[in-house]
């Protein structure tokens, strides 16, 4: 599997990257975000919005798992950081199959609940503002999305 790498300078250089990758996704789309507490994950989703056409402020689902916002692709946010065994009941399926792009933040923990072909992204700290943001494609769909918005 190919890894691709962006450097973000700041929260806005974040969003900017996000917002041009919104532009090319598809309806059953999913990302998942891997990084540390207060690492980027929902600034990076912001600017996915953004570039969905979302208008309604976009803020973590820490306490609720899963938020929908409606915008030209409907976007299924989801924090599974706080699941327990109970996240068999959530209908993940029906997101990640749905009409819209799905981003999970901590997607780790549903590992097996993931699709076969996804966008795993991870952002790390490498200053205190700058961000690593890596790319890893699952898939040739992907793969081709992550040479197009490295290119």
């Amino acid at each position: 599997m190919s890894q691709f790498e962006y450097i973000s300078s700041n929260p806005d250089e974040t969003g900017v990257f996000a917002k041009r990758l919104a532009g090319l996704l598809a309806p059953g789309d999913v990302l998942t975000l891997e990084g540390d507490l207060g690492a980027g994950k929902t600034t990076f989703t912001k600017g996915l919005a953004l570039g969905l056409g979302i208008k309604r402020t976009v803020n973590s689902p820490t306490f609720t798992i899963i938020k929908e916002y409606k915008g030209d692709l409907p976007l299924y946010h989801m924090d599974v950081y706080r699941l327990d065994d109970s996240f068999e009941d959530l209908g993940f399926d029906e997101y990640f199959e749905g009409e819209g792009v799905t981003v999970v933040e901590w997607a780790h923990l549903i590992e097996d609940q993931l699709p076969g072909d996804r966008l795993a992204i991870g952002i790390y700290r490498t200053g205190d503002t700058e961000r690593r943001i890596v790319l890893e494609p699952v898939g040739d769909r992907y793969r081709k999305l992550c040479e197009e918005i490295m290119a």
